[in-house]
């Protein structure tokens, strides 16, 4: 038995090891996205548009549609009804910042691969989709219990991935 619990003991050091290396990674990209930020807006040359997140892409104004980063939905932990800012580099290149996170809810659930690159999780009476940047980025497997980020007024068909629950 003690090498039951010994193995025990390092998966959940191990996690705990992965999460703060992932936090400590977000930190860093923030960090980078806030120092692009100051020198676009020294620069001057910048568009700039606001947008709500829906789950997978920004909505503009008029409706217009802007794809968002899976990576950087997943990293930021985006959550549908989350204000985004679009600043459109003189390059053409696109650097998104949050700056209306909406209310959130935790919720646990399992994650259910359905047909294709559509990754699924069932967290009782409801499920959500997630992103598949998020479910490979935790490494999550079918099977494997996932806490979620979601809007906590609204319905929303998205989840933003939290962590990976590791249980044995």
């Amino acid at each position: 038995m003690p090498d039951e619990i010994d193995l025990r003991a390092i998966k959940q050091l191990l996690a705990l090891a992965e999460n703060n290396i992932r936090q400590a990674k977000n930190l860093l990209f923030d960090s980078e996205l806030s120092q692009k930020a100051k020198l676009l807006e020294d620069s001057g040359e910048k568009e700039i548009i606001e947008g709500i997140f829906d789950g997978e892409k920004m909505i503009g104004p008029e409706g217009k549609v802007f794809p968002v980063p899976a990576n950087y939905a997943s990293k930021s932990k985006l959550v549908a009804g989350d204000v985004l800012k679009l600043t459109v580099m003189p390059d053409g290149a696109f650097l998104f910042k949050q700056i209306g996170p909406v209310k959130r809810k935790k919720v646990v659930g399992e994650l259910v691969e359905a047909a294709g690159n559509d990754y699924l999780v069932n967290c009782g009476k409801e499920q959500y989709r997630i992103l598949p940047a998020s479910a490979t980025y935790f490494k999550a497997k079918r099977g494997d219990k996932l806490t979620l980020l979601v809007p906590d007024d609204e319905p929303s068909l998205w989840a933003a991935v939290e962590n990976l629950i590791v249980t044995n």
